[in-house]
C-alpha cells in the first residue's frame, strides 16, 4: 500500500506541516484502490466492519466519511447518520436504536455519531442526566464486547480538534454559503461548553477504551492528513487480502439492425457552461 509523502507545503490553512493537493489526491487515490480490495475482501468472505466515528463539532468527520466512501460501493459501505430519537425511540431500551443498523455479513457499517452521544452531546446538553449517562457507560463495554464476540470488527475513532482550529472552521460554515447547513443551534450551544466536552471524553474513554474496543484518536488539525492516517489506519488493522478478478474485457456492440433514432422533440437540459 502507498504511504502518503511527508512535508509538502500548501496554501490552504489545514495546520501545521500541510499536505498539498497535488500529493494528497494521489496518497487517496491509492488508498481507494485498497478500499476496492477491501471490499471486495468483505463481500467474499462475509466480514462484517463497524466503524464509528466521533468528535467535537468541525472535528472533520464528515469530510472524513466522505474520503473513505466516496470510490466504494454504498451498498458495501453504508453510513448511518441517525436523527434525533422520536417520542417513541425515547421510551426503548437506549441501545435499541442502534442496534438495527449493525451490520451483516458482506458490509461495512460507518457511523456518522453514534450511540455515544449518551456520552457526549446528550450528557452536556443536559438530554440525559447523570444516572442515565453511569448505566450506558457501564453497560457500552458488554454490548461491544458482545459486537466482537459476533465476529464484528469494531473500529472507534476519535477526531481530536484544537479549540482554535474548531473556532476556525465554525466561523467558515457561517460565511460559506455552501456550509451553513452545518451549522445548527446545538453547534453554536456545545461550542461554549468545551471543557464540559472535554470532561465528557475523559470519562467516556475510561469507561470504554477497553483492548477489545479500543478508542483511535486522530490529531485532525490538518484535515488532509487526518483522512489519509484514518483510511491507513483501517487498511493496517483488518487482515485483507486482494481477491482475484476475472480479465475485464469490452464486448463487441450490437449491429443497428435496422435502427433508426426517431425524428423526437427531446427536452435537452440547456448548455449554459
Amino acid at each position: 500500500m502507498t504511504r502518503p509523502k511527508q512535508g509538502a507545503a500548501d496554501t490552504v490553512h489545514n495546520g501545521k506541516n500541510a499536505l498539498g493537493r497535488k500529493e494528497y489526491e494521489a496518497a487517496l487515490a491509492d488508498l481507494h484502490v485498497e478500499l476496492v480490495h477491501l471490499q471486495d475482501w468483505v463481500k467474499a468472505t462475509g466480514a462484517k466492519i463497524c466503524i464509528v466515528f466521533e468528535g467535537r463539532d468541525g472535528a472533520g468527520k464528515g469530510g472524513a466519511i466522505k474520503a473513505l466512501t466516496e470510490r466504494v460501493s454504498p451498498r458495501v459501505f453504508r453510513v448511518v447518520a441517525l436523527p434525533a430519537p422520536t417520542e417513541r425511540e425515547k421510551s426503548q431500551m437506549y441501545m435499541q436504536r442502534y442496534l438495527p443498523h449493525f451490520p451483516a455479513a458482506g458490509e461495512v457499517v460507518i457511523f456518522d455519531r453514534s450511540w455515544y452521544n449518551r456520552a457526549g452531546v446528550e450528557r452536556v446538553m443536559g438530554f440525559a442526566d447523570e444516572h442515565q449517562v453511569d448505566a450506558f457507560l457501564r453497560a457500552v463495554p458488554l454490548v461491544e464486547r458482545a459486537m466482537v464476540g459476533s465476529n464484528v470488527r469494531l473500529l472507534k475513532y476519535w477526531l481530536e480538534v484544537s479549540p482554535e482550529e474548531q473556532t476556525r472552521r465554525l466561523e467558515q460554515r457561517i460565511k460559506d454559503g455552501r456550509k451553513t447547513w452545518k451549522l445548527t443551534d446545538m453547534d453554536l450551544k456545545s461550542y461554549s461548553r468545551w471543557h464540559d466536552y472535554s470532561r465528557a471524553r475523559d470519562a467516556m474513554f475510561e469507561a470504554s477504551d477497553t483492548d477489545f474496543a479500543p478508542w483511535h484518536v486522530v490529531r485532525s488539525d490538518n484535515k488532509r492528513r487526518a483522512r489519509l492516517n484514518i483510511i491507513s489506519h483501517l487498511l493496517d488493522t483488518v487482515p485483507y487480502e486482494p481477491i482475484p478478478r476475472k480479465r475485464i474485457k469490452l464486448p463487441a456492440r450490437q449491429k443497428a439492425g435496422g435502427y433508426r433514432a426517431p425524428d423526437y422533440p427531446y427536452r435537452y437540459v440547456p448548455d449554459r457552461f
